[in-house]
């Protein structure tokens, strides 16, 4: 099978935000006067969107909807400041992209991060290289749900089977299967090997330029 293009996740694959988003979620909790959380703990917190992690960062004792949904909007005014201040992408990113650019491979980014953050973060320091970046503004939507990833094949005139699905945690490659693409898992994120090749990975990688040997 000759791929022709890729949607990669964003936090964690593309990009390391471990920092930015702690940092705004503790400033949040110190505010309410609320434990803060280490940058470990957040590891295991990204993957199912902002409204997700608050939950999972908020004590039980604090967490009703209405204190959620509080937190939420908190939580994004202060991300949305800082949401480049410490991301970066990660060793050989940039390299794997000019690659994948010079052999004419489609590219586009899926997160469960919201759609804005995600079209900013992705604006700024990927300019040019993505037709498109789509990040969560209906919560149904949300992954391991493929629709999103489907409709930008769709997009591309591509086969599901033509697209490689790259991420770093188990609801990318429960995305990726559910979409029927080639899934991909990363080990420099947020999880682990195991954890990848248990939720489906056909095949995981451990630098980025790896992938480029696929084609």
């Amino acid at each position: 099978m000759k791929y022709k293009g890729i949607i990669f996740d964003l936090d964690g694959t593309l990009v390391n935000s471990l920092e930015d988003i702690s940092d705004a979620m503790n400033s949040v909790l110190t505010g309410l006067n609320y434990p803060t959380h280490t940058y470990n703990d957040y590891q295991y917190f990204i993957g199912s969107g902002l409204r997700n992690l608050v939950s999972k960062a908020l004590p039980a004792s604090n967490n009703s909807e209405g204190q959620i949904e509080t937190c939420f909007e908190s939580m994004v005014t202060e991300y949305r400041e800082i949401c480049t201040l410490k991301t970066k992408p990660y060793e050989g990113i940039i390299e794997l992209l000019d690659n994948l650019v010079s052999r004419n491979i489609k590219l586009a980014v899926f997160s469960n991060k919201a759609d804005e953050l995600t079209k900013k973060i992705t604006a700024e320091i990927f300019p040019d290289y993505f037709d498109s970046a789509i990040g969560l503004s209906i919560e149904s939507l949300k992954k391991p749900n493929p629709f999103e990833a489907v409709t930008i094949g769709e997009n591309w005139n591509l086969k599901t089977e033509e697209i490689l699905f790259v991420g770093d945690s188990d609801i990318d490659m429960q995305t990726a299967t559910n979409a029927n693409m080639f899934a991909v898992g990363v080990t420099w994120g947020y999880r682990t090997e195991e954890e990848l090749i248990a939720s489906g990975a056909k095949l995981v990688i451990n630098n980025p330029l790896e992938l480029i040997q696929i084609f």
